[in-house]
């Protein structure tokens, strides 16, 4: 299935459980409001997903003079790529990472965070704005950014409803308190599993096509490393856990879960399963 396929496939599904959760809590009055809100929220996500995912990093556009480096690297590799240069934004975040956003390539944009600029040299940071320019080819990142605020949306929508149900009135007769049970446990736990289903196999197609990109996969390798160990050390600053399928690695982590669960239920492939791949390329 192509990235267009998931892509309407993604929209599809954020209209039937925005439905759902109308026909479960208001009725059928209910279902034609969630309609119209699903079909404003699938314009909004198209056009503007990009822009709520930077905002949710607290990013600013990077200053080009400042980090030149960045600026020169990316200007290669989209050149060799065959791509628009995408816009570059840097996020005060002292953890090391990145993301790339944007519905198609001539509307794309990389966030890279201080903390990556601070801590990788530059085959490090090479090897991570070709994965993330990457994805920008392979035109997934409109499908994982949308899966992003899906899953911010849904969650934020679950918890108003968990709070009306303790605060509300209890003589509203429209109420259906299964109903709203119902999209309050499992609304979230729906939104998440998108996330899962589109996250992990883009990130092994993105190391692939990255070390293509640059030249050889020892760069990305020996950055996934480093961002991993000092991810554990730093905590993830300016970063929304719903968006955290859109970075180079997970900025929560994993560990907590152990593994089978880990894997499971983590947006990001292991990152050693990674680097073993990623040094089996010549």
């Amino acid at each position: 299935m192509n990235n267009t396929i998931r892509t309407i496939v993604l929209f599809g599904c954020l209209a039937l459980l925005l439905i759902t959760l109308g026909r479960l809590i208001g009725g059928i009055n209910g279902m034609w409001l969630m309609l119209g809100i699903s079909l404003l929220m699938n314009l909004g996500v198209y056009f503007y997903s990009d822009k709520i995912a930077i905002m949710s990093a607290g990013a600013e556009p990077l200053d080009t003079k400042k980090y030149s480096l960045v600026k020169e690297i990316v200007s290669e590799l989209a050149k060799k790529a065959k791509i628009p240069k995408p816009r570059l934004y840097m996020s005060a975040n002292p953890q090391p990472n990145a993301f790339a956003t944007g519905r198609n390539p001539a509307h794309s944009a990389v966030v890279v965070t201080e903390g990556l600029i601070r801590n990788l040299d530059r085959e490090e940071i090479k090897g991570v704005l070709a994965h993330e320019l990457s994805h920008v080819k392979n035109r997934d990142v409109l499908i994982a950014t949308a899966a992003s605020v899906i899953a911010s949306v849904v969650t934020t929508i679950a918890s108003v409803m968990r709070w009306g149900m303790i605060f509300g009135s209890s003589s509203n007769e429209n109420r259906n308190p299964l109903g709203e049970l119902f999209a309050i446990i499992f609304a979230p736990l729906a939104a998440v599993i998108i996330q899962l289903a589109i996250s992990r196999s883009r990130e092994f197609e993105a190391d692939r096509s990255g070390a293509r990109l640059a030249g050889g996969g020892e760069g990305l390798a020996n950055a996934l490393e480093k961002i991993d160990y000092v991810s554990k050390q730093v905590p993830a600053l300016e970063t929304n856990p719903a968006f955290a399928n859109l970075y180079i690695t997970n900025p929560f982590g994993s560990e907590g879960l152990g593994g089978f669960m880990a894997k499971l239920f983590s947006t990001h492939p292991p990152v050693a399963e990674r680097v073993a791949r990623l040094r089996e390329i010549k």
